[in-house]
């Protein structure tokens, strides 16, 4: 399964950050332990949503269109 993800920054609540992976929980402990040089600066990091796929190239597009500036503004105002 491939799962798409959202989190939020807890002391910087205006940065999000979408990302894919196969184990949700893990993805964010490495996050929070400052695992991505993105992300790094900004943790601590709590999940707001993921979806689960089962097709990797679903999962991707879906990705994709959530950082895109129509999927950035479907999730400001659907899913946070």
């Amino acid at each position: 399964m491939f799962y798409v993800y959202v989190i939020q920054s807890i002391r910087f609540p205006e940065k999000i950050y979408i990302g894919i992976t196969c184990d949700v929980m893990k993805r964010i402990d490495t996050h929070n332990a400052g695992g991505s040089l993105y992300t790094a600066p900004y943790k601590p990091w709590h999940l707001i949503v993921y979806t689960c796929f089962k097709d990797e190239k679903k999962a991707r597009q879906f990705e994709k269109y959530l950082k895109s500036g129509s999927g950035r503004a479907f999730a400001k105002k659907r899913l946070l």
